[in-house]
C-alpha cells in the first residue's frame, strides 16, 4: 500500500493509467532495480512501467497541489502527467532500509491535467532519464529514474511525436506546492496533517514540541545544500517553480535544464524564461524565495519570529556548502581568507575568455597544460603559491573526485534523441547513462563526450515543452 494513501481523499485521487501502443523497454537502471529488490520478468516490468498492469495490485493515484509559477500563484495544479503506482522497501547503497515511491511520468491524463493528454514525449523523457543519472552520479540530491519506455503512441506537441514513460523513484514526491494548496484554502487542519505525515515517514527524528520548526529548518538545510551543489557543478534547473521543489531537497521535474558549458553566470537554459527569472546566477535567491513561500504555508504551525530565524540560516548553509565544494574543486583542503578571491578571479577569466566551465576545472590538475595560455599566467602564479600551503598527498585525486569528466551537455542529449527518433537506435542513451552514472572516472575511448558543442549545436533551444 502507498503510505500517501493514509492522508486521505483530500490529498489524492485514484486514477486509471492509459497504456502505450507497441511499448518497448529502451533502458533499465540495473543498479537501482537491484537496490529496490525487484524480481520481475522483462515482460512484467514493461507492463507495469507502461501502466498496463498494476504494481502489486495498488491502485494508481494522482496527488493535488498548487504552486508559484514564475512568481505567480496558481491555486490548483497537481500530478497532471504523473502518478504514484506503488511503494517498495529499498536497501540502498548504505544498506539502510527506506521506502521508495514508484511514479510513472507520462501514463495519461489525470483530474489535474488541465485539458492536456497527460503524456510525455520521447525527447523530454530521454532528457529526464539521463539527467537523473547525471545528478545521481554527481552526488546531488535527485529523484531517480528506473526505466525509460518508448512506444508508437502518437502525441501532438509542436510536431507529431511519439509518447514515452519514465518511472521515477524517490522516498516521496511531496512538494512545497502540496502545503501551499491547503494553506491558500485556509485548510490549516490539512496543513498539519500533511506536516505530521512528512515528519512521521521521512523525518522521524524530529518528533517533539518543536517538530514543525525543525521540519522547516531541515527543508531549508537540504534545499540550500542542493542548490549550492547545482551552482558548484554548473547546473541550471530552468523551472524553479514551488511546485517543482521537493520537500526532501531533491532535484525534481527535469524539463528545460542545462549544464553550463562556456562559463557565464547569467546563463538562462530555458528559452521560455524571457525575464531570466531562473537564470543560473538567480538560483540561490530563488531558492530562498521558494522557501519563504513554504514557510508562509506553514505559518499556522510556526510563529513568525521562528520562521524568520530559520530562513536566515539558508544563506549561511548555502555559502558553506558552496565554499567547501569549490575549495575541493581547486584542491584546497585548508581554509584561507583569500581563497574566495582566488576562485572568483579564475571564474572571471573563464567568463572573459569564454572557457568551458567543466573542462577548465577538470584540467586544473595539470598546471603545465594551463601554463601555455598567457591569459592565465598571472593567476597561475597566485594559485601555485597558494598550493604551497597545502599538504594534501594527492591533489589530483581530490580534485577529480569533485570535478566531473562528463556532464550531460545539451548537444549530447540531442544526439541521443535524434538517434532514437530517426534511427530507432538507443545505444547512445546506454553509453551516456553509463558515463553520467560515473562522471568522475576516466573512461577509455570516451573523449568525444567531453568535447564542447559543435557548430550545429550552438543554437540549440530548450523550452518548457522539452
Amino acid at each position: 500500500m502507498l503510505d500517501f494513501l493514509k492522508l486521505g481523499e483530500d490529498f489524492s485521487t485514484p486514477i486509471k493509467t492509459k497504456s502505450l501502443d507497441k511499448a518497448f523497454l529502451i533502458h533499465k537502471n540495473s543498479q537501482l532495480y537491484s537496490e529496490l529488490g525487484l524480481s520481475l520478468s522483462d515482460d512484467q516490468l514493461l507492463k507495469i512501467t507502461t501502466g498496463e498492469n498494476k504494481f502489486e495490485q495498488t491502485t494508481p493515484i494522482a496527488s493535488i497541489y498548487a504552486g508559484h509559477q514564475f512568481g505567480y500563484f496558481n491555486p490548483q495544479l497537481g500530478d497532471g502527467r504523473s502518478c504514484l503506482i506503488g511503494q517498495v522497501q529499498s536497501s540502498g547503497i548504505n544498506r539502510q532500509i527506506e521506502s521508495q515511491e514508484l511514479s510513472l511520468k507520462g501514463a495519461g491524463s489525470t483530474p489535474y491535467s488541465r485539458h492536456a493528454d497527460g503524456r510525455a514525449v520521447l525527447r523530454s523523457s530521454i532528457r529526464e532519464y539521463l539527467c537523473s543519472a547525471a545528478m545521481q552520479g554527481l552526488n546531488i540530491g535527485t529523484t531517480k529514474a528506473l526505466t525509460l519506455v518508448g512506444s508508437s503512441t502518437e502525441v501532438h506537441r509542436e510536431l507529431l511525436e511519439t509518447a514515452a514513460i519514465v518511472m521515477r523513484v524517490a522516498p516521496t514526491h511531496i512538494r512545497f506546492g502540496h502545503f501551499e494548496l491547503f494553506a491558500s484554502r485556509g485548510q490549516v487542519a490539512q496543513v498539519k496533517k500533511l506536516a505530521d505525515f512528512v515528519i512521521e515517514h521521512h523525518f522521524p527524528a524530529l518528533q517533539g514540541s518543536q517538530m514543525y520548526a525543525d521540519l522547516l529548518l531541515e527543508v531549508v538545510r537540504r534545499t540550500a545544500i542542493m542548490i549550492a551543489s547545482w551552482q558548484a557543478q554548473g547546473f541550471a534547473h530552468g523551472v524553479m517553480n514551488t511546485d517543482n521543489m521537493s520537500i526532501l531537497g531533491l532535484t525534481i521535474d527535469y524539463g528545460p535544464f542545462g549544464f553550463m558549458e562556456k562559463y557565464n553566470p547569467q546563463f538562462v537554459c530555458n528559452q521560455s524564461d524571457h525575464e531570466g527569472r531562473y537564470g543560473f546566477d538567480q538560483q540561490p535567491s530563488i531558492g530562498l524565495w521558494n522557501l519563504t513561500r513554504l514557510a508562509e504555508a506553514l505559518s499556522s504551525l510556526i510563529d513568525a519570529k521562528t520562521i524568520k530565524a530559520i530562513l536566515q540560516s539558508y544563506e549561511q548553509q548555502l555559502i558553506k556548502t558552496y565554499s567547501d565544494l569549490m575549495r575541493q574543486k581547486f584542491g584546497l583542503t585548508q581554509q584561507h581568507d583569500g581563497d574566495h578571491q582566488l576562485i572568483n578571479q579564475f571564474l572571471d577569466l573563464l567568463r572573459t575568455y569564454k572557457k568551458d566551465y567543466t573542462n577548465s576545472l577538470r584540467n586544473l590538475t595539470d598546471l603545465d597544460s594551463l601554463s601555455t595560455d598567457v591569459n592565465f599566467s598571472s593567476w597561475l602564479s597566485l594559485y601555485d603559491k597558494r598550493l604551497g600551503d597545502e599538504k594534501v598527498d594527492d591533489r589530483a585525486e581530490l580534485m577529480n573526485s569533485v570535478n566531473p569528466k562528463f556532464i550531460l551537455r545539451n548537444y549530447l542529449a540531442e544526439e541521443a534523441i535524434r538517434e532514437a527518433e530517426d534511427n530507432k537506435s538507443y545505444e547512445k542513451i546506454s553509453d551516456l547513462f553509463d558515463l553520467l552514472s560515473n562522471p568522475f572516472e576516466e573512461h577509455v575511448g570516451s573523449e568525444d563526450y567531453t568535447q564542447e558543442a559543435p557548430n550545429w549545436a550552438q543554437g540549440l533551444n530548450v523550452s518548457c515543452s522539452s
